[in-house]
């Protein structure tokens, strides 16, 4: 997130509508309620009312400042964040860092000042010498399927091998990332991770903002693949920034 983004995103006014409504939360009062019991992975996406989780291609296309402050402290409580690489190209990621708020926060915390980032890529068609590696202020991690020749990158990021072919053992990815301390997992996409995330039954929690336009086309959905049967969710809250709605569940 861009400095500027973030600076704007601090002003933006975030109510509590249910439960216990309250006006104009303090990031101290939005990160007591997340900050909740280890371990949890909790997901985080955006979509428009007629369900697209993209515009033009891409979920930042949807964001609003609501929706920044309150990813920005979704990352603020979290031990790592995981994303898969498609994302990670798409999104244009870089290095992974909060802001100067959060980062001390975290510090006062017992954290380290930013979360560790972990690329999911079956494929491992990641480039050791990006930015996101290099300039790193903390170790990335890898998660690949066994097989493939890691030693490029021995020296920017720890690998983490769950799965074989393309296809990532979902719940192998998280155990080993819980095996490491990671305990508060941030998952931000994209559809196909969240998809096998649900299906191996290892996601806890999905904050999704509701942003209120229309975009009809053939967007995307938040999640892809399939599942044998539903998932029920309970709803944890209930927050709003004029029109935007952002959501939080539970599964039951």
């Amino acid at each position: 997130m861009a400095g500027a983004g973030v600076a704007e995103a601090q002003h933006v006014t975030i109510d509590r509508v249910w439960p216990d409504p309250a006006p104009g939360l303090s990031d101290d009062a939005l990160v007591e309620a997340l900050r909740g019991a280890d371990p949890v992975l909790r997901v985080n996406f955006v979509s428009s009312v007629d369900g697209a989780a993209t515009r033009d291609g891409l979920s930042g296309g949807l964001g609003d400042p609501a929706d920044r402050r309150y990813f920005e402290l979704l990352r603020r409580v979290a031990d790592v964040v995981l994303v898969g690489a498609g994302t990670v190209r798409a999104e244009g990621y870089g290095p992974l860092r909060v802001s100067d708020a959060s980062a001390a926060w975290r510090t006062a915390n017992g954290l380290t000042p930013h979360p560790v980032f972990a690329i999911v890529s079956g494929a491992l068609d990641l480039d050791p010498g990006s930015r996101i590696f290099a300039e790193a202020p903390i170790r990335p991690v890898v998660v690949t399927t066994a097989g493939h020749d890691v030693r490029a990158f021995a020296e920017v990021a720890d690998v983490v091998e769950a799965g074989a072919g393309e296809l990532i053992d979902a719940e192998a990815a998280v155990t080993a990332l819980r095996d490491r301390g990671l305990a508060r997992i941030l998952c931000e996409g994209g559809p196909h991770l969240f998809g096998s995330l649900l299906a191996a039954g290892v996601v806890d929690e999905l904050c999704v903002t509701v942003e209120p336009t229309l975009e009809a086309g053939d967007a995307r959905r938040i999640a892809a693949g399939e599942l044998p049967h539903p998932r029920a969710l309970e709803l944890a809250h209930v927050l709003r920034s004029g029109s935007t709605l952002l959501l939080r569940y539970r599964r039951r």
